[in-house]
């Protein structure tokens, strides 16, 4: 497979290594996938594909991007800002504002291409990335559609369950550690994944933390650049930032959730489903978990994917 990607790229399909630049001038490190042979005299639909939390382009986005470049789409993956080959430092930090604006900055560049209609671009979130493309979505009216696979709303994630004292709690040990990074001069991170992959996942992690495991620790989807999570003090920004306030305006365009049967993520598309306005649609993958829609080619709705956005772009 090659640097680290974890499916092989299709013979008819390119690969083309991309940068550009966000509103805020940060360069992002891309991948412009295209079907071998394309006309690239006539303009055409696009898609920008997002990794999950703290993933990076080579492990689901190629996945998604390589089937989806068949079907004749122009596809662009990217590493979020402070992750994988994009710039920003102290790495490993997360932004809801930074990583909701780099689907707009992928919208940028996908309208400069002149084989792209700049009418007919859409995104794919898969996990987190999915708050983020809605969230870019609600106000950047570009985004003509947008599909989310086990989505994951990070915002919500973030408070969870938390009642008043678990809240309060929460915001002073992220306050202690403030004075922690402010002391060392550099945030502090806690790699959730082994720097080489395992053999298997330990019999003793529990659910869901054996699930991710089965995915980034393992060779399965292991990357050196997705170690799992951001910086401690990432968690701030999420406990006072709600990605999805606005889901309701992205109507009239439309919103594909798809998610699985057995996904433990599931409320996170059932709410937003719930709050979206029409034209929207629930779609359930039997026998399926959150995971098996990052990689899984017999699991994850390609044809679906493809009838949604070729009828919506």
């Amino acid at each position: 497979m090659g640097d680290n990607y974890i499916a092989t790229l299709g013979d008819d399909v390119l690969r083309e290594a991309v940068v550009y630049k966000n509103r805020f001038g940060l360069e992002l490190a891309g991948d412009l996938y295209t079907a071998k042979g394309l006309d690239r005299a006539v303009q055409h639909s696009a898609l920008i594909v997002g990794a999950p939390y703290g993933g990076v382009k080579e492990q689901g986005p190629c996945v998604y991007a390589d089937e989806l470049a068949r079907r004749g789409f122009v596809v662009l993956t990217f590493d979020q800002s402070f992750m994988g080959e994009s710039a920003g430092y102290p790495r490993r930090i997360s932004s809801p504002e930074l990583f909701s604006e780099n689907f707009s900055a992928g919208v940028d560049f996908l309208g400069l291409q002149a084989f792209v209609d700049r009418e007919r671009i859409g995104a794919i979130g898969i996990c987190g990335s999915a708050g983020f493309a809605l969230s870019a979505a609600q106000v950047d009216v570009r985004i003509k559609a947008v599909a989310t696979c086990s989505m994951y709303d990070m915002s919500a994630a973030a408070r969870g369950m938390l009642d008043g004292d678990a809240l309060q709690q929460a915001k002073e040990r992220l306050a202690a550690q403030r004075w922690i990074d402010a002391e060392n001069g550099y945030p502090e991170y806690v790699p959730a994944f082994p720097e080489q992959p395992l053999d298997e996942v330990p019999a003793d992690v529990d659910e869901p933390a054996a699930e991710w495991m089965r995915f980034y620790a393992v060779e399965r989807g292991h990357h050196p650049r997705a170690r799992g999570g951001f910086t401690t003090t990432s968690d701030i920004p999420f406990l006072n930032f709600r990605l999805l306030d606005f889901v309701d305006e992205i109507s009239p365009r439309p919103i594909l959730f798809v998610v699985g049967d057995r996904a433990h993520s599931r409320f996170f598309s059932e709410n937003a489903y719930a709050a979206a306005a029409e034209p929207k649609e629930l779609y359930t993958v039997q026998d399926a978990e959150h995971i098996d829609l990052y990689d899984r080619t017999d699991r994850i709705p390609f044809d679906k994917l493809a009838s949604f956005f070729g009828e919506a772009l």
